[in-house]
């Protein structure tokens, strides 16, 4: 089973307003994550939260899997990432790591991603626009311990620029898995 983990406990101090909670068409920017997932096959999706995890766990009901990091002030994308691998340990056997802030990511590149897995066993699958890494990216069961022990000041990329011989690119047509939402004018430039 392929999990997704969407990492939304930022405190989204450049937007100047939670970005997971912001107006995405008819819907929001997080509940737009997650009905693109949906949409692609994954039903099994956790949503890491932080400062805003009231507030996202009423605007998702029971519809998803929730859980808190209880250091988000003081952690960067890390800690999140581990406290999700942590929650899913016993139940998938592939994760696949979401950026919260990222809406506008199509159905057809989640597929693409889990497709590649499916089929070829790779350990990690990244999404490849134009020669640039991006999101949402699959680990597979078997480097979740390495990812686990990971300390400070070490981050995600540098465990997939270890592993860079391993990884396999899924290479996509849109931009969308290189853009998130980090200002206001990044959320003017993509909202639909």
């Amino acid at each position: 089973m392929i999990t997704a983990i969407i990492l939304a406990a930022g405190a989204s101090k450049r937007m100047g307003e939670h970005k997971m909670l912001m107006p995405w068409g008819k819907s929001t920017v997080l509940q737009t994550v997650i009905s693109t997932l949906q949409t692609a096959g994954i039903n099994d999706i956790l949503v890491v939260t932080g400062e805003a995890r009231l507030q996202i766990e009423s605007l998702i009901g029971k519809t998803v899997q929730t859980t808190f990091n209880e250091a988000y002030e003081k952690s960067e994308m890390l800690r999140s990432v581990q406290v999700g691998l942590t929650v899913k340990m016993r139940e998938a056997s592939a994760a696949l790591i979401c950026l919260g802030d990222q809406p506008q990511v199509k159905e057809r590149t989640v597929r693409s991603i889990c497709d590649a897995f499916l089929k070829n066993k790779s350990q990690i699958v990244v999404p490849s626009y134009e020669m640039q890494r991006g999101h949402p990216w699959l680990i597979a069961r078997p480097l979740w311990d390495e990812l686990l022990e990971m300390k400070p000041p070490r981050t995600p990329r540098d465990f997939l620029k270890k592993y860079a011989r391993k990884i396999h690119y899924v290479n996509v047509d849109t931009p969308s898995v290189i853009e998130d939402l980090d200002t206001p004018e990044d959320y003017l430039k993509y909202k639909p």
